[in-house]
């Protein structure tokens, strides 16, 4: 079942593999450039069936870091579009993960540290629900007014109709790991009083705010979805599964055709029980709880894990991360091991047996 098509929408998706968001921090002043093109477009070669940009920052202040993919203004459409042409030539679909960093924005990028930049190195003011900082060292983060908040639902609402002149067929709203959206869902780090804070019915506000702006100016034959921490292993103070489960209830009457299932992100002091597969149990109570297609994410690595995940209804979709930096071409070579047929790229025919 890994490589049946699935039909979302009017999105017809060759197979349920999915190339995940994955940051490259490689980008200046938030544009594409040729890593992404040959990043993105080797994964389409490879025979994923849905190929996800990294987070595209919505405004500049929601970069991660520096060198983050943004789509906070128009000159960025025409790289993008370059991009997700070349995708859909291959037989892939295109898709662009919608994001705001919040109180863990203006940081290095890993492979320089990952800790907090100073003024000298460009840094700038997060803003977040609360004035929390995210850790030790973090700047203290802006609090965001009501103005604020307003002012980032029309960013996002202005990232996803430049998505579409890109050529991008799904967008996915990045609600997880600690960023912004999710640091409105969390009460460890949402201690707001007002309409955004407090109970479960205002945390949950600005995500579906924001998944009402972006499903505004989203067409309704394409697909929108959104990526939650399904927990912040950190009970009973935190965000956690059940919350997560009505959350996705309220998604789906809110126009939300599929849950990319994550966790954790919001503290660094959470326990997270790392493993192959960890957070497909998340993805598979969703699903069946929630009534709405999931996605697993998280150490999913061979052909026969991914296939069962999907047979046995634990999710619709396996979006995969790490194992497709190890090897673009993982669906190709699937598809072989689980006996189902797959075209190549007539170029590389020669190497299919």
């Amino acid at each position: 079942m890994l490589f049946d098509t699935i039909k979302l929408r009017d999105v017809v998706f060759r197979n349920r593999v999915v190339v995940s968001p994955m940051c490259e921090y490689s980008s200046v002043d938030g544009f594409a450039n040729d890593w992404h093109l040959v990043h993105l477009g080797s994964r389409a070669v490879g025979g994923a069936g849905l190929v996800f940009t990294e987070a595209a920052a919505v405004e500049d202040r929601g970069r991660i870091s520096p060198q983050d993919l943004g789509i906070w203004k128009d000159e960025h459409i025409a790289f993008l579009e370059k991009i997700t042409r070349f995708i859909e030539a291959q037989g892939a679909l295109a898709g662009i993960q919608l994001a705001h960093a919040g109180r863990k924005a203006a940081v290095s990028r890993p492979w320089e540290g990952d800790k907090p930049l100073s003024v000298a190195e460009g840094s700038w003011k997060p803003a977040a629900p609360s004035a929390i900082p995210f850790d030790q060292g973090y700047q203290v983060p802006e609090a965001l007014t009501v103005e604020g908040i307003k002012a980032i639902l029309q960013s996002f609402r202005s990232a996803a109709q430049r998505s579409l002149k890109a050529g991008f067929k799904v967008a996915e709203v990045h609600a997880a790991h600690g960023y912004l959206l999710h640091e409105f869902l969390s009460p460890v780090s949402n201690q707001r009083q007002d309409a955004y804070g407090g109970s479960f019915e205002n945390r949950i506000r600005l995500l579906l705010e924001t998944v009402e702006a972006v499903r505004a100016v989203w067409p309704e034959k394409y697909p929108v979805f959104v990526r939650i921490s399904g927990t912040d292993w950190i009970e009973p103070e935190g965000w956690d599964l059940e919350q997560s489960i009505e959350l996705a209830r309220r998604l789906k009457k809110a126009g939300v055709d599929l849950i990319d299932c994550s966790s954790g992100g919001v503290v660094p002091y959470a326990k997270i029980p790392v493993g192959a597969g960890f957070q497909v149990p998340i993805a598979a109570r969703i699903r069946q709880e929630a009534g709405i297609p999931t996605g697993a994410v998280g150490f999913i690595t061979s052909a026969q894990q991914a296939e069962t995940i999907v047979r046995t209804g634990h999710a619709d979709m396996v979006f995969l991360a790490r194992e497709l930096l190890r090897n673009p071409y993982w669906p190709l070579h699937a598809s072989a091991e689980l006996r189902q047929k797959m075209t190549w790229p007539l170029q590389y025919a020669r190497a299919a047996s």
